[in-house]
């Protein structure tokens, strides 16, 4: 391809971020991030935010390489065919190629009440409602967390630790993602806060009240500030743009993050759905994800194949409030290990850790390309091969 190229990246988040720093390798390509906020929202911080003991946003002058185009505006249609956006502002911009990384946000609940009384937290304005909601409630309120992964337990913790009356509903199984040594470590750690953990299959969530939260076990709670934590999915642009995607909404792609409609328009992080076996939702994934879109991109640019995915896991890091915490180490095909570091020193890695992810922003955009960090998961191969094995036996026998 001769002459200028267009790339545009939509969203902002740890993906989108990436995948734009790493798109300045080549000076003949034009990077424009377009975003709905002028600022980076630091996620993995959102906990901390709603406990005022830290911010969430940092300068996308910071974050993005100098090369790198910042637009402050939502688009509301892709024509793929066009290689045109539609923005909320009734802009029209055009594209060569095009870096789908919209993120996630808290999956729509079906729990009647919920949409109404109960405040998620996955996204800035959604915890700057809930800390407002948590500032004008009395100190000794009773507050309920609904959902026991690590958000859930993280908010649960950071509240409790501030003294709020804090009872956690799992819905199931806390943490279901730790290995039953980090389970219990968790749970003897909220137990020292205070929390009170409700677990098990008659803890799930029949209705949510303006000052109540009953259970499938018959239970009421009294709740002046409920907080849902429970699921995460994705906006519908792409399915509202005729784009196919999986049951959450995620973009179908193939194993170079391109879109199985479009071979311009390549996936990232929370939003990607490769060979529809996507990845766990996480900062862990999009920074991976993120640079492997745009490596797809520049190799399409330079008339190359692009290479498949490669991503892997290290550990999950919970923090349980402001003095412990957990590390949980992973397999790199993000199944939990019998290792986990707790206490303060898990509370150190996981600060680490949160300090670290705006680092490696912005080293991408000073040397975009120069390290490749993540980790590698030789059994996603294997995977995929299982799949497509299923797949052609369910087709014959449905032939």
């Amino acid at each position: 391809m001769s002459g200028n190229t267009d790339v545009i990246v939509i969203g902002g988040g740890y993906a989108g971020v990436m995948a734009a720093n790493r798109l300045t390798q080549r000076a003949d390509v034009t990077v424009t991030l377009i975003n709905p906020r002028p600022a980076f929202v630091d996620r993995i911080r959102l906990h901390q935010f709603v406990g005022g003991t830290h911010e969430a946003v940092a300068d996308y002058r910071k974050l993005l390489a100098e090369g790198v185009r910042l637009v402050v505006d939502t688009v509301t249609r892709i024509d793929a065919s066009g290689r045109a956006l539609t923005l909320a502002s009734g802009d029209t911009v055009g594209y060569d190629y095009l870096v789908y990384a919209v993120g996630s946000a808290t999956a729509a609940p079906r729990v009647p009440g919920a949409a109404e009384f109960a405040y998620p937290i996955a996204g800035l304005d959604e915890a700057q409602r809930l800390r407002s909601a948590l500032d004008a409630a009395p100190a000794s309120a009773p507050v309920t967390v609904v959902g026991a992964g690590p958000t859930g337990i993280e908010t649960a913790a950071e509240l409790a630790e501030q003294g709020r009356t804090v009872t956690l509903v799992c819905g199931g199984l806390l943490g279901p993602s730790l290995h039953p040594r980090g389970r219990r470590s968790v749970a003897g750690r909220l137990a020292a806060l205070g929390v009170s953990v409700l677990d098990g299959p008659d803890t799930k969530v029949t209705e949510v009240t303006r000052a109540a939260v009953r259970l499938a076990g018959g239970r009421e709670l009294p709740s002046t500030v409920t907080i849902w934590t429970a699921g995460f999915g994705v906006p519908d642009l792409a399915a509202r743009s005729g784009l196919r995607t999986d049951a959450l909404g995620r973009l179908l792609t193939d194993e170079t993050l391109t879109s199985v409609d479009d071979g311009r328009i390549v996936a990232a992080g929370d939003s990607a759905a490769p060979s529809d076996l996507p990845f766990r939702m996480s900062c862990q994934a999009a920074v991976q994800l993120g640079p492997q879109a745009a490596e797809t991109v520049l190799s399409r640019i330079a008339g190359e194949r692009p290479a498949s995915i490669d991503v892997g896991f290290v550990g999950t890091c919970i923090s349980l409030g402001r003095r412990a915490g957990i590390f949980q180490l992973m397999g790199r095909d993000d199944t939990a290990k019998w290792f986990s570091l707790g206490g303060r020193p898990g509370a150190k890695i996981k600060e680490l850790i949160c300090w670290s992810i705006p680092r490696q922003l912005s080293y991408e955009a000073r040397k975009p390309g120069a390290r490749t960090w993540w980790t590698k998961d030789a059994k996603r191969g294997r995977l995929l091969g299982t799949e497509l094995d299923q797949k052609r036996t369910t087709a014959e026998r449905a032939a």
